[in-house]
């Protein structure tokens, strides 16, 4: 299956899940800050979230998840095009995709979601195998803001999607639509 299937399977699940809404929100980012941040290894981060950022600003936020421990803002340096993959391994980020997508799709990030851990959502509670698709209702996103606009979705995977100096990549956990997007 392609990457371009899979986004379309992705974007009909959070359509009958309801989440249009998310995506009409996607356009206006909210003014406020990250809630909480982290620098990484003094070799792969030029500057704190508080600082300016001349390569690439990583942002993960596990949102509605809550689950601060995974969050962490850093400024990667870079100086051409390169891979969100390899943005988020010299930030120190690891990510795991699911076993049928093991590259294509963020099922955890820095052990967030942990297997073991009851995700609640308007359904119930849930819990998340990395074996598929991550559910419609909870799942990491991949956003890129350029350095002057808005945020938007991700077009393709972490090994393809390529980031410039002066953007930011951000992974976002959402349940039941919320956050609808980036904060910063």
């Amino acid at each position: 299956m392609t990457f371009s299937k899979i986004r379309t399977a992705a974007a009909n699940s959070l359509a009958a899940a309801g989440l249009l809404i998310t995506l009409a929100a996607c356009s206006t980012p909210a003014a406020t800050q990250p809630s909480a941040s982290a620098p990484a290894s003094e070799a792969s981060a030029s500057a704190t979230a508080a600082g300016p950022c001349s390569g690439v600003k990583v942002i993960v936020d596990s949102g509605a998840l809550k689950q601060p421990a995974a969050d962490t803002t850093v400024c990667v340096a870079v100086d051409a095009p390169t891979t969100a993959a390899k943005v988020l391994d010299e930030a120190k980020v690891k990510t795991e995709g699911t076993t049928q997508y093991p590259t294509e799709l963020v099922c955890r990030v820095n052990g967030v979601p942990a297997a073991d851990f009851d995700i609640t959502h308007k359904g119930g509670t849930y819990r998340e195998e990395c074996s598929k698709m991550p559910a419609a209702f909870a799942y990491w996103s991949i956003w890129v803001k350029p350095a002057s606009g808005d945020w938007a979705y991700a077009q393709e995977g972490l090994a393809t999607q390529q980031v410039k100096p002066g953007e930011s990549l951000e992974l976002l956990y959402t349940i039941d639509g919320a956050p609808a997007a980036p904060k910063v």
